[in-house]
C-alpha cells in the first residue's frame, strides 16, 4: 500500500509528526516497533514525574512543621506509586491512538526495515512480510540508553542488579542502597525520588561537576541541597568493573569499591540506527546519528529525521517541534529549529530550569554578556513558600544588543516559568522592550522582571 508519508517510529516525533501530517489530509503510515509514546511516555518524562510528584508530596509532609503543619505515622507506599504511575501511561497511550486514529493516521505495530525504493522513487518499508511505499520518510526512531564496554556490565544488565531507566521505573522494592553511574538528568531526578523514599544513594560522575552544561554555579548549590539530605556525590571518578554486589571505579589514582543493592546506568543515550535499513538508500549518519539540517531534512530527499534519532537535543519537547518543523517543509513550509532557544529543566526538587547561553558558554563563543544574578528571595512568592530556600536565578544579556540570550533558574515551579525566558530568546527581546512585559503577582516567575530591571 502507498502512503504520502512513512514514519517510523510512535515516540513524540513520530506521533506528533503523524497527527500534524495527517490533519493536512496527506495519507500517514506510522510503525512502531514498541509502544506508542516513546521512551518519553513509557520509560521517561511522563512516569518519572510522576513518581518525583508522590516524592515531593512525601517530602513536604516530612518538613511540614516549618510551615507550621505538623503529621504523625507518615509512610510511603513505592508500590502504590508505581501503580498510579501505570495508569497515566495507560490513559496517555490510548489518548495518541485515539488522536492518531481521528486524524485519519494509520499505526501498525511492528519493526520496521527500510528496503530500498521503487522504479518511480517510492520509498520501501518492511514490517514482517508486509511491504509499504511511501513517496516522502519521516525517521523517528529516538534513542537507546548508552552501554559502555565496562568489565560485568553487560552481566549486571543480564541480572537485574543494573537497570537502565526502563527496569528502575518498575522495581517492585525500593533498593536500600542504589549507585547510579551518571550525573545527568536521568540520573539527578531518579536518585531524587530514592534518596526521598529512604534509599541510599551515591552518585559517580566521570566530570567533575553535575548536570552537564548547566550553569556550574546553580548546579553546585543543588549538589550542595541534596548532600544535605543524605546523598554521596563521587566526582571525578572513572568506573572500572561491576562486581555481582559492588561498583569498582578509580578516584585520584586509587581503585575505590563501593557495595550497593542496584545500580542504575544513566551515562546517556544513543541513537537507534542499527538494523533499519538506512544504508540501503545512502542516509548519512555521524557517530549513530542521523545527520540533519535545521529543516530536519537528510543528505537524501525526501527523507527526513526528528527527535533523539539525529542526536541534537534529547528532549521530548525538542522533538515535537522538531517534528512540526519536518512536516511543515514536507509541505512546502519554509520552516527551521532555532536550537538556542531551547528550554530544558532538571525535575529535582528544587528544580533546576535554563535556556540559552551561560555564562561559560558565551565565553567559548566570545559573546560579550552582562549577568544579573538574584537570590530567589526576591521573589515575594517564593519567599512565601520555601522556608530557607537558597534559589538562585540568573539572566544573560549580550552587551552589545541588550538582547536576553539566557536564563538559568533553581528553584520550584522552574520549568513553568523558564518558558517565559525561552520566549525572550527566541524572539531576540531586549532588555527594554522586556520591562514593558507585566507578570501576574504574586508569582515565582515574577524574577525575572525583577532581573529585567537590574540589568545596567
Amino acid at each position: 500500500m502507498r502512503y504520502d508519508i512513512i514514519v517510523i517510529g510512535g515516540g513524540p516525533a513520530g506521533y506528533l509528526a503523524s497527527e500534524r501530517a495527517s490533519k493536512e489530509n496527506k495519507s500517514v503510515l506510522c510503525i512502531e516497533k514498541d509502544n506508542v509514546g516513546g521512551v518519553c511516555l513509557n520509560e521517561g518524562c511522563i512516569p518519572t514525574k510522576t513518581l518525583l510528584y508522590s516524592a515531593k508530596l512525601y517530602d513536604g509532609a516530612k518538613n511540614g512543621k516549618k510551615y507550621g503543619v505538623t503529621t504523625e505515622d507518615i509512610a510511603f507506599d513505592h508500590a502504590a506509586v508505581v501503580a498510579r504511575k501505570n495508569k497515566v501511561i495507560k490513559l496517555l497511550t490510548g489518548g495518541i491512538k485515539s488522536t492518531l486514529k481521528a486524524n485519519g493516521a494509520t499505526l501498525i505495530n511492528g519493526t520496521a526495515m527500510i528496503t530500498g525504493r521503487t522504479d518511480d522513487g517510492y520509498f520501501t518499508v518492511s514490517v514482517g512480510e508486509e511491504t509499504y511505499e511511501g513517496e516522502k520518510l519521516l525517521i523517528a526512531t529516538g534513542s537507546q540508553p548508552a552501554v559502555p564496554p565496562i568489565p560485568g556490565l553487560r552481566e549486571g544488565l543480564d541480572s537485574g542488579f543494573v537497570l537502565t531507566n526502563k527496569e528502575v521505573l518498575s522495581l517492585a522494592a525500593v533498593p536500600e542502597s542504589l549507585v547510579v553511574v551518571g550525573g545527568g538528568v536521568i540520573g539527578l531526578e531518579m536518585a531524587s525520588y530514592f534518596n526521598s523514599i529512604g534509599a541510599s544513594v551515591s552518585i559517580i560522575e566521570m566530570l567533575d561537576h553535575i548536570a552537564g552544561g548547566n550553569d556550574a554555579e546553580l548546579t553546585a548549590i543543588l549538589r550542595k541541597n541534596y548532600e544535605k539530605k543524605g546523598m554521596k556525590f563521587i566526582l571525578g571518578a572513572k568506573v572500572t568493573s561491576v562486581g555481582a554486589d559492588c561498583i569498582n571505579y578509580e578516584l585520584n589514582g586509587e581503585g575505590c569499591t563501593i557495595p550497593c543493592s542496584k545500580v542504575l546506568l544513566s551515562i546517556g543515550r544513543r541513537a537507534s540506527t542499527s538494523e533499519l535499513g538506512l544504508e540501503t538508500i545512502g542516509v548519512e549518519t555521524n557517530r549513530g546519528a542521523i545527520v540533519t539540517d535545521a529543516k530536519m531534512r537528510t543528505n537524501v530527499e525526501n527523507v527526513y529525521a526528528a527527535g533523539d534519532v539525529n542526536g541534537k537535543s534529547m528532549l521530548a519537547h525538542t522533538a515535537y517541534r522538531e517534528a512540526e518543523v519536518a512536516v511543515n517543509n514536507i509541505l512546502g513550509i519554509d520552516d527551521a529549529v532555532n536550537y538556542a532557544a531551547i528550554p530544558s529543566v532538571i525535575y529535582t526538587n528544587p528544580e533546576l530550569g535554563a535556556v540559552g547561553l551561560t555564562e561559560a558558554t558565551a565565553a567559548a563563543k566570545g559573546i560579550e554578556v552582562s549577568v544579573v544574578k538574584l537570590p530567589m528571595r526576591f521573589s515575594g512568592r517564593y519567599l512565601a513558600e520555601n522556608e530557607g530556600g537558597d534559589g538562585i536565578f540568573k539572566l544573560i544579556v549580550e552587551k552589545n544588543t541588550r538582547k536576553i540570550v539566557g536564563a538559568h533558574a533553581l528553584c520550584n515551579y522552574a520549568s513553568e516559568f523558564i518558558m517565559v525566558a525561552s520566549l525572550m530568546v527566541e524572539l531576540g527581546i531586549t532588555v527594554e522592550q522586556a520591562k514593558r512585559f507585566v507578570f501576574p503577582h504574586p508569582t515565582v516567575g515574577e524574577i525575572i522582571r525583577e532581573a529585567i530591571f537590574q540589568c545596567e
